[in-house]
């Protein structure tokens, strides 16, 4: 059915070779689950959210867990333990059976905190790159390059002006 060659593309990068393996296996991948349907939102520069629609659930029937870069949500209604009578319920509109949810997170993205309201779960991500993984400039010869001096300079001088504001 679909057969791409990428064989050129790993000769021509080095360390993408997770990015590709995804690509790989886009085509096998069966149908995503519908249920219950998200919302993911930028809210910062290195912010995110995902909203899961969760009508009916409770804290208690809710379960988030994070395992190396897989954000798993997981709703289990319980039963009513209390001996109350469950209602005859005449038309059910309102889905509540149990889900699962899976996100695949990019490195670095750590769970921030989650919050339920509304109906809907809310779980906040951050974007953390550790200060060895930021870019940096490298010397050639013992020297940086004019350039980034100047663009250095430029910075410092702009903070300098903030704080004097």
């Amino acid at each position: 059915m679909r057969q791409f060659d990428l064989a050129p593309l790993y000769r021509n990068t080095v360390g993408f070779d997770r990015l590709f393996s995804m690509i790989d296996q886009i085509g096998t991948v069966e149908a995503a689950p519908t249920y219950p349907p998200y919302n993911i939102e930028r809210t910062g520069e290195n912010a995110y959210r995902i909203s899961v629609a969760v009508a009916g659930f409770t804290p208690d029937d809710l379960s988030i867990e994070v395992k190396e870069n897989a954000l798993t949500i997981r709703g289990d209604r319980k039963a009513s333990t209390d001996g109350e009578a469950r209602p005859d319920v005449l038309y059910q509109g309102i889905a509540a059976r149990s889900f699962e949810r899976r996100f695949q997170l990019a490195d670095y993205v750590q769970v921030n905190g989650a919050n339920l309201e509304h109906g809907l779960l809310h779980v906040d991500l951050v974007r953390e790159i550790p200060e060895a993984k930021k870019p940096r400039q490298v010397p050639i010869n013992g020297r940086v390059a004019q350039q980034t001096i100047e663009a250095k300079t430029a910075e410092i001088k702009t903070a300098e002006v903030k704080k004097a504001a």
